[in-house]
């Protein structure tokens, strides 16, 4: 979702982040659990990501628009299309780069985005790079008994 995130993300202990560069312009996603806006009985599991760019070609690039596909654990899928990132369209010159946070609810303890942002190139050419998919889990407690479900410390709403 584009609205930037209220406190900064703590690094997750096993990344379950991505990576991905496109045409020089390289696209890390770190997402982490944010319990302390989350609420497991009420189905609200809140996932925070912070998205940084990397501007590694030789050519200015400024970013449009933003395309998420959200998917949660039970496989409902939720598309975002919108102007910017946190109401900034940040232009980057060779070797610049840009960072921000964001957050995404769900109705689920896990989900993944993947998506792409349309970028204009010095030369006034709109083209897609991809921002690789990415997995938002909640940490789970072990079960107590054997056979039993692991319960889920913490939770979520649907975007």
């Amino acid at each position: 979702m584009s609205t930037q995130a209220q406190s900064t993300l703590e690094r997750p202990r096993v990344s379950r982040g991505s990576e991905a560069v496109t045409r020089g312009l390289r696209v890390s996603a770190t997402p982490a659990f944010l319990a302390q806006h989350s609420d497991p009985q009420q189905r609200r599991f809140v996932f925070g990501y912070r998205i940084r760019i990397v501007n590694e070609s030789a050519d200015r690039a400024r970013l449009l628009t933003r395309h998420w596909e959200i998917v949660d654990a039970d496989g409902s899928r939720h598309v975002v299309d919108g102007e910017g990132v946190v109401g900034q369209q940040p232009d980057l010159a060779p070797g610049a780069a840009h960072e921000y946070e964001s957050y995404c609810p769900l109705t689920t303890a896990w989900g993944t985005m993947e998506g792409s942002f349309t970028m204009q190139g010095e030369s006034g050419e709109v083209f897609p790079i991809t921002v690789a998919r990415f997995y938002l889990v909640a940490p789970v407690e072990p079960a107590s008994h054997p056979g039993r479900r692991p319960a889920i410390r913490a939770g979520g709403e649907r975007p």
